[in-house]
């Protein structure tokens, strides 16, 4: 029965995360107007503590499987036989394997930390009731960004929105896409740039406007081909797509994303968590004010 303190303590550790955020609303310590990310390094340990927790979900998920297959085990045993291994469920070796879920490789933590793959705790949940237009909305409301897609990245010919599409340096990158949407990045770098410099140094991208079909469809539309979209990366390295982790730079790029109403596509299916794009909600208030 020794698996059962093992338990507790793990549930412990699950809650204190949890009462960290929930102890300073009750209490009125957040200071919620400032925005973002204003601490990094408190930041940075709040991710690492949702890495750890995710862990301990897996392997509670594991000692529920191994407890069950272990107990069917006891019970299939002659009776002068039906005593717990002396071994237990995850001994000593069992506890300290991937108790360093979260290494430094440097001499300055912040810093090194934000190249850092970590498991996206909650990742189905991280855009908090924003909603992608999705490829039929923009082409309804926006026509499509060019009558005939390819496989390739092709000039935008909508007449419409090509007059609005821009190149320029925004932040840390140069990138082109539709005036708003350069405008709306601008405002969500320069938030980075004045609450972590350091994160805003190390930010890097992989691409915005991509006029072309999504790869492996007919003719479905990407959103980068209105315009609407970035790839985004800290040190120029990609992400893994689909697998579920990112860098822990982008966990807290999603913030200040977020607040300008931008989805993050860490929450798909098919995990994409270097692509930010535009929400239906700020599409619709730039369509309504005139801005596309």
């Amino acid at each position: 029965m020794r698996v059962i303190p093992a338990i507790i303590i793990a549930v412990a550790i699950i809650l204190a995360p949890i009462l960290w955020f929930v102890i300073p609303m009750v209490f009125g310590l957040n200071d919620t107007g400032r925005g973002p990310a204003i601490d990094s390094q408190a930041r940075i340990e709040i991710e690492v503590l949702n890495q750890q927790v995710e862990d301990i979900r897996l392997r509670l998920e594991d000692i529920r499987e191994g407890m069950s297959a272990l107990g069917q085990e006891v019970r299939n045993r002659p009776a002068f036989q039906r005593q717990m291994p002396a071994t237990g469920l995850g001994g000593s070796a069992g506890v300290n394997q991937g108790a360093e879920v979260f290494q430094q490789n440097g001499t300055n933590d912040i810093i090194d930390a934000y190249a850092q793959v970590v498991l996206i705790a909650d990742r189905r949940n991280v855009n908090k009731g924003l909603k992608t237009a999705g490829p039929s909305y923009l082409a309804e409301k926006l026509g499509r960004p060019r009558e005939v897609l390819s496989d390739k990245c092709e000039p935008m010919t909508n007449p419409r929105l090509k007059p609005k599409l821009k190149t320029q340096r925004v932040g840390p990158i140069r990138v082109t896409m539709l005036q708003p949407a350069l405008d709306s990045l601008t405002r969500v770098f320069e938030n980075v740039r004045i609450t972590d410099p350091d994160l805003y140094a190390r930010i890097n991208t992989a691409g915005a406007l991509c006029v072309r079909r999504i790869r492996g469809t007919r003719n479905s539309i990407s959103t980068h081909a209105f315009g609407l979209a970035v790839d985004l990366n800290i040190d120029g390295k990609l992400d893994t797509l689909g697998d579920g982790r990112t860098q822990l730079g982008l966990t807290i790029l999603a913030d200040f994303f977020r607040t300008e109403g931008w989805v993050w596509g860490a929450s798909w299916r098919r995990e994409d968590s270097m692509h930010f794009e535009v929400s239906r909600k700020q599409l619709d208030a730039w369509i309504a004010e005139g801005k596309l």
